[in-house]
């Protein structure tokens, strides 16, 4: 594994990107771009710290173990990595899997599992 980023649902993109900003973080990406509409999805980095901000809206029914109904608690974990396939064969059988391999449209394949604190790990190799 190369990182974790902690992608986290926030009801007020704008205003938690204002939060992180007074704590020296700056916007890194984000889905649309800067002035073309309102943000679904923001990255957000200080130093070598990598934080994703992302509406509940925005998530749908991809994942529905989400809990959209309670604020905080429910934190998808991003986590980079190599050689996906032969992780995901190696773990498939002693996890639950809320959503297989499959190639994004931004160009990463990922996989996402449930913890046994129902948290959702997301996995992913960018190629």
């Amino acid at each position: 594994m190369q990182s974790l980023a902690p992608n986290i649902f926030v009801k007020d993109i704008n205003a938690t990107l204002d939060f992180y900003r007074n704590l020296g973080f700056q916007l890194t990406m984000s889905v649309p771009q800067p002035g073309e509409g309102d943000f679904v999805w923001a990255m957000m980095t200080n130093g070598k710290v990598t934080m994703m901000f992302q509406t509940i809206e925005s998530l749908g029914d991809t994942l529905p173990a989400i809990s959209r109904t309670a604020d905080g608690g429910s934190l998808l974990l991003y986590i980079n990595l190599e050689n996906i396939r032969a992780f995901f064969d190696s773990i498939k059988d002693k996890v639950t899997i809320l959503q297989g391999l499959e190639k994004t449209f931004y160009g990463a394949t990922e996989f996402s599992i449930l913890d046994n604190n129902n948290y959702v790990l997301t996995f992913a190799e960018h190629e």
